[in-house]
């Protein structure tokens, strides 16, 4: 997606970069029978494809779980440098901050996906024949849903895509279900970064912890919408907020840790710090919009049960 963000967030995202359970988790690397003999050719929106595509390249690690996670995984021939998840995905030195048109031609795909249409590379490929597929980053989980089917469509594997999105609907409604009844909210901080940029209800990741029934600290500060949904905090106004929960998606990155945390000037008085309420998240789970949604949602969900309605 074509928007812009803090630079710390943006690189948060392509390190990462807002499993699906037990079943998710797994990848499967098997195409599959029933969806491999799809029917061609297919068109998702102005994209045409005549065969089913057998050389992917793919340049957002979000997309290359979703391909995994659908069973199009022996179809990627090559992902960019940020891909790591399933543990063994055809990395390589691809880039998808710059994207480089030429050594992507250099891999003899007949699809290209990708998030980001940076260093005009879309154009760049469709001048040299090679399809491409844009997985923008998601703002709501309807998003998720559809990319997850097109890439099934254009893959081959409509059947499993519906599985996955089918099985990710049913395990966030579990979640959510189970929820204790708040006479009042608790609130959170998430933090992209030890400079407190943060992510509003308006962001994807802001909206999977409005599905946690959780206030977000941070709307107040973008209400303008002038910040796209991540704002810089002050150290001030979150002392002065004194959030119920503190979510850590820095901890890789940039080394922040629940002990770094309580050591910052005036935060050992916070209230989530005070009630051992400082979640250190996985910082790619915490970035994507893949099927591992649903580990993310059930971390958040995990730790507001334990407060006492």
């Amino acid at each position: 997606m074509n928007r812009r963000t803090p630079r710390l967030f943006a690189a948060t995202l392509a390190v990462a970069a807002l499993a699906l359970g037990a079943c998710a988790e797994k990848a499967d690397d098997k195409p599959s029978t029933g969806t491999a003999a799809a029917a061609y050719p297919v068109t998702v929106g102005a994209l045409t494809l005549d065969k089913r595509p057998e050389k992917i390249v793919v340049l957002s690690p979000t997309a290359t779980e979703m391909l995994f996670a659908i069973g199009a995984g022996p179809q990627v021939t090559a992902v960019d440098d940020q891909s790591n998840y399933p543990a063994d995905v055809p990395k390589t030195d691809l880039s998808a901050f710059q994207p480089n048109a030429e050594a992507i031609a250099g891999k003899n795909p007949d699809l290209v996906v990708l998030s980001d249409d940076r260093n005009k590379v879309v154009e760049q490929l469709t001048k040299l024949k090679i399809p491409v597929y844009q997985t923008p980053a998601a703002t709501t989980l309807d998003d998720s849903y559809r990319q997850i089917t097109e890439l099934g469509t254009l893959t081959g594997h409509a059947d499993q895509a519906a599985d996955v999105t089918t099985r990710m609907k049913d395990d966030i409604a579990k979640l959510v279900k189970d929820l204790p009844q708040r006479a009042e909210k608790l609130t959170f901080f998430h933090e992209l970064g030890p400079e407190l940029y943060t992510a509003t209800s308006k962001t994807f990741i802001g909206s999977l912890y409005s599905q946690a029934g959780l206030t977000n600290i941070a709307d107040p500060a973008d209400a303008d919408g002038k910040n796209f949904g991540y704002p810089q905090l002050s150290q001030e106004s979150v002392l002065k907020a004194d959030p119920d929960f503190i979510f850590l998606g820095d901890v890789r990155q940039a080394k922040q840790s629940a002990a770094l945390v309580k050591a910052r000037s005036g935060w050992a008085g916070l209230t989530a710090v005070k009630n051992d309420r400082v979640i250190e998240l996985d910082d790619d789970i915490a970035s994507r919009w893949g099927p591992r949604v649903v580990d993310l949602l059930r971390v958040i969900i995990d730790a507001v049960a334990k407060v006492p309605a």
